[in-house]
């Protein structure tokens, strides 16, 4: 394949289940055309840069400082691809830890805003 070859980059994934599935998919294919020689970290920082507003949003920050503390590390893509369709792509549509945020947002705003404890998952 050459390298003058078009490829879409994926839409902005703001943690909505609907969109998850065309996400991974434009981000796989992606990856294979133009990523292919970069190690799995870069691939995955460049997938993050797509995960933007909502839920994504928040779910990425909390992903990258635990990355940076090295609390999770991802030798594959397949598996950051994993974790991600595991928050996300719940059965209902709805994501359980999105779900969890959403309470842990209201019980912190009628506690004055003072969040008593949010445990990260691994």
């Amino acid at each position: 394949m050459g390298s003058n070859i078009e490829v879409a980059k994926p839409l902005i994934f703001n943690g909505e289940a609907r969109g998850m599935e065309g996400f991974i998919m434009v981000c796989r294919l992606y990856l294979k055309m133009r990523m292919r020689g970069a190690g799995a970290e870069k691939q995955i920082q460049w997938e993050l840069l797509y995960m933007q507003r909502g839920s994504a949003d928040m779910w990425k920050k909390n992903l990258l400082e635990d990355l940076e503390a090295r609390e999770v590390e991802f030798g594959l893509v397949g598996k950051f691809l994993m974790k991600l369709t595991k928050e996300f792509g719940g059965e209902d549509e709805k994501s359980v830890k999105v779900d969890e945020l959403k309470k842990s947002k209201t019980r912190s705003k009628d506690h004055g805003g003072i969040c008593a404890g949010v445990q990260k998952s691994s």
